[in-house]
């Protein structure tokens, strides 16, 4: 009997990618949105990407922050997929009050879950929430470390998936074993978009164009279709429960090396780089006074290697280079008349 699995914020970047992997591997899945009206537009360009089985797609309108209409959304449910995330990943302003609601709408899917009996949980987790107190250059930083909270230069979307994480975990401590949870936890997402909706990471590229300046700036990245596989990996694979997975790429790489990987394999887009770097020091400096430098600040204090090594050894995982996952977004970007 085919299993059907529940994704939530079936419009979103991951999402869509997410439902694309489910249906190639013969799952029947059920997309949350916000509105139905919305379905038709997902539906639309699964199909324009040639994905399989859209018969067996379907959606159900629910809300996140609200509590009607769970026991509805559950029926039928083998197992969730939480991938939604705050509503201000793609550029609105975060506020305490969103910060809050993502534990609270991450809280409540999982009661929902729970109640109906379906205890299988994937959840889309965030790099930020693991990696960004752990600054001993003498290790690697793996799913063991935890982002402080109240860490200084943890943007306000970091913290609100770190503090989702952590509900989501005392959550499970506390179900008495029934709830079997696992976490994604990827790096900046890159790659190709489905349509014209990107992620908030692809701002990462387009802030490299028509700029003076490219700050040096270390970045863990990863492939959307490498974190839709580990999802779906980690479902069909009972070692995952009660793990949570790193998802980046072997390296790290800086913003300028990321410039070079588009004017070398772009070079109509070469005029648009600049060659000029904003060195770390002045980073540092100017996030004595600025958000978004404090922010950079961060990224140069925190340990550059990131091992992906348990989503390799227990899922057999691989994911794509830097280069692939920069040169899709790029494209991406130009197709949707972003860049």
């Amino acid at each position: 009997m085919t299993e059907t699995i529940l994704v939530t914020g079936a419009t979103g970047f991951l999402a869509k990618h997410v439902i694309a992997a489910l249906l190639k591997n013969e799952y029947a899945v059920r997309g949350t949105v916000r509105d139905l009206g919305k379905a038709a537009a997902v539906q639309a360009t699964l199909a324009a990407n040639h994905i399989p089985h859209l018969d067996r797609l379907s959606f159900v309108a629910i809300d996140l922050t609200q509590d009607a209409g769970w026991e509805d959304a559950m029926r039928g449910i083998d197992a969730v997929m939480s991938v939604a995330a705050p509503v201000f990943v793609n550029g609105e302003t975060a506020t305490t009050t969103m910060t809050t609601a993502a534990a609270d709408g991450t809280l409540r899917l999982l009661k929902a879950a729970d109640r109906a009996g379906i205890y299988r949980v994937i959840m889309t987790a965030n790099l930020g929430a693991v990696a960004f107190s752990q600054f001993d250059r003498s290790r690697p930083t793996t799913e063991a470390d935890w982002t402080a909270p109240e860490q200084i230069g943890l943007s306000a979307y970091e913290r609100s998936k770190l503090i989702a994480e952590q509900a989501a975990w005392n959550f499970a401590k506390t179900s008495g074993g029934r709830l079997h949870l696992t976490t994604i936890n990827p790096g900046a997402m890159l790659g190709p978009s489905l349509d014209d909706h990107v992620s908030g990471s692809f701002g990462i590229v387009a802030n490299l164009f028509d700029t003076p300046l490219i700050p040096n700036v270390p970045m863990h990245l990863v492939d959307v279709r490498d974190v839709a596989d580990l999802h779906v990996k980690a479902l069909q694979n009972d070692a995952a429960i009660g793990s949570r997975f790193i998802a980046v790429t072997d390296e790290a790489i800086t913003m300028p090396q990321m410039a070079a990987v588009i004017r070398e394999s772009r070079p109509a887009l070469a005029k648009r780089l600049s060659k000029w770097v904003l060195p770390a020091w002045l980073i540092r400096a100017a996030g004595h006074f600025n958000q978004q430098a404090k922010e950079g600040a961060l990224f140069l204090r925190i340990q550059p290697k990131i091992a992906n090594q348990h989503a390799k050894t227990v899922l057999n995982w691989q994911p794509r280079s830097n280069q692939a996952a920069i040169l899709a977004a790029v494209d991406s970007l130009q197709k949707a008349g972003k860049l």
